[in-house]
């Protein structure tokens, strides 16, 4: 790909302040460099991640360490079957005096929000959040309310307890940009772990590496980067592939095909790159279209059934060339 293609983007404006940011998560979330690089990138594009593992594996620590860094608010929802709609996204209370109604927010309205067990909540409920997560903005008694920018979503699940859970449907799974797992940590980060006298996330003060309105700038930087026609053909090539396996039950949609290309992008400037190349898409293609492929022949293992979806897109990527 020619360099004068290229627009001239200042990526290496934020990329200090990036590794400072991964690095301000890494002394709290120790051992999971992949997985914060994964969580920065679903930042930068300003979307919204699943993370879907076992509980006590570092789900809360990562979400509230990265809004630590980013001088955010955090607001922890725990999901179970009897939230409401309101107990997220707030309501409308009527004060006395001048017998009006007067709008107080829910949790939804802060930086970074984690929905612990997002699955144990019933479909209304998950829709409210979800409708949130789509449009930024909460619609109440004909008044409309935008949530604080950046707007960024930890929901987490629990893949092999299905006692008492509602799964996502797959049109709502669609709306999370990445899915990924944490897995546990390694043998000797394990032990620096309980070495460690702090074992509360209260008690995680990193510094602060953005400002709120610098993630703006660098996701508006990331939604510019540069993306070579051949490597646009080549993700569209994935994606058509999707379709037409005989494993799934339905393919990749245009939103999928989008948020690949523009985790691609986000990857790039992490990479201190203006331009996408086929190893970003490959290095996102995974997060970004695991959750959303359903195989024909489901199980009850979650697990099992995740690692054959891994399996048959695997196959794909393997079949599909790479541009030059």
């Amino acid at each position: 790909m020619p360099a004068k293609t290229f627009p001239d983007l200042s990526v290496e404006t934020f990329s200090d302040s990036l590794n400072q940011l991964r690095s301000q998560i890494g002394e709290t979330v120790r051992g999971k460099a992949d997985v914060i690089d994964q969580v920065v990138i679903c930042l930068i594009a300003g979307g919204h991640l699943l993370i879907e593992d076992l509980p006590g594996v570092g789900k809360t620590t990562l979400a509230y360490a990265l809004s630590r860094a980013l001088d955010g608010s955090f607001s922890r929802i725990q999901f179970t079957s009897d939230l409401l709609p309101s107990d997220v996204i707030g309501v409308s209370v009527l004060r006395g005096a001048e017998r009006e109604f007067e709008f107080r927010p829910g949790p939804i309205f802060a930086n970074v929000i984690l929905a612990d067990e997002i699955n144990r909540a019933t479909p209304k409920t998950q829709s409210a959040l979800l409708e949130v997560m789509d449009r930024g903005k909460v619609s109440v008694d004909g008044d409309t309310f935008d949530t604080p920018k950046p707007f960024m979503v930890f929901a987490t699940q629990n893949p092999v307890d299905y006692e008492g859970t509602f799964p996502l449907p797959q049109s709502q799974m669609d709306r999370f940009l990445m899915r990924i797992q944490m897995g546990y940590p390694e043998g000797e980060t394990e032990l620096e772990v309980l070495r460690d006298p702090q074992m509360s996330y209260d008690s995680i003060d990193p510094k602060v590496v953005f400002a709120l309105e610098q993630i703006s700038e660098i996701q508006a930087t990331a939604n510019a980067v540069f993306v070579e026609e051949s490597v646009l053909r080549f993700m569209l090539a994935i994606v058509q592939a999707t379709r037409t396996e005989s494993e799934f039950k339905n393919g990749v949609s245009t939103r999928g095909a989008i948020a690949l290309k523009r985790a691609s992008q986000a990857r790039a400037v992490l990479q201190k790159r203006n331009f996408v190349t086929p190893a970003d898409v490959l290095a996102e293609v995974r997060q970004v279209f695991v959750h959303r492929l359903t195989p024909f022949r489901q199980t009850a293992d979650a697990l099992q059934e995740r690692r054959h979806v891994e399996e048959v897109l695997e196959r794909i990527l393997e079949s599909i060339p790479e541009p030059m």
